[in-house]
């Protein structure tokens, strides 16, 4: 039997384009792919640990049955995994095709050569992932590093007295005296003004500093 495993990140991600590719693909091939036997996840592909492809895996695939996916990531994004799953398959004698890598595709290969494409190919792609991320790292830095001399503000955004609000300002100065005299409590007053625990005592030493110098910014 054929079967198609397609798999999206979200749920609010269209799974139409893969679903498409595997019909097409079965089409020119001659293929006999029933709707039924499409299986779909909507999850990450950070594990295996899905509900549609584990129900593909141990109660549906047999062997000489064959897996379609239409990309490499599809079936999952850890590379290592990837190959402990694909040799897996390949023990149990199922056949896979990956569309847009057609030399991974097991169909009609010997033993030797499955293993050898598969191995030569899966170290390929490792290497290249690796350096991938190392390029990303290597931007990361060097934006952060411009970014720095530019005297740009990295992190969180920087919450203190001057960057609240000119209605968080007046609320502070209409509610401080009371809080202070107990008629308000601390949670009441950071309600108000829309801050949380840490922030709302940080930002009143702030403005008590700020009262006792007698600012007019206040």
């Amino acid at each position: 039997m054929v079967f198609g495993y397609v798999r999206v990140s979200t749920k609010d991600q269209c799974e139409d384009r893969q679903i498409e590719a595997i019909k097409e693909y079965c089409k020119i091939n001659n293929l006999e792919l029933e709707e039924r036997n499409i299986v779909i996840d909507k999850q990450s592909g950070k594990d295996f640990d899905r509900e549609g492809y584990q129900l593909l895996k141990n109660y549906l695939l047999r062997p000489g049955d064959t897996l379609i996916i239409k990309e490499l990531d599809r079936l999952g994004r850890n590379m290592e995994q990837i190959k402990q799953e694909w040799h897996e398959l390949i023990s149990r004698e199922v056949n896979i095709i990956v569309i847009d890598t057609p030399i991974l595709n097991t169909t009609d290969r010997t033993d030797l050569e499955k293993k050898l494409i598969s191995n030569i190919v899966f170290e390929l792609l490792s290497y290249m992932a690796q350096k991938e991320r190392e390029r990303i790292k290597q931007r990361q830095r060097e934006g952060i590093e411009s970014a720095k001399k530019a005297g740009k503000h990295l992190g969180r955004p920087r919450i203190d007295f001057e960057t609240l609000s000119k209605q968080q300002k007046e609320f502070i100065k209409q509610y401080y005296h009371r809080w202070k005299n107990g008629e308000i409590t601390a949670v009441g007053f950071m309600q108000k003004i829309g801050l949380k625990r840490n922030t709302f005592y940080k930002i009143m030493k702030q403005y008590e500093k700020i009262s006792e110098g007698g600012s007019e910014n206040i």
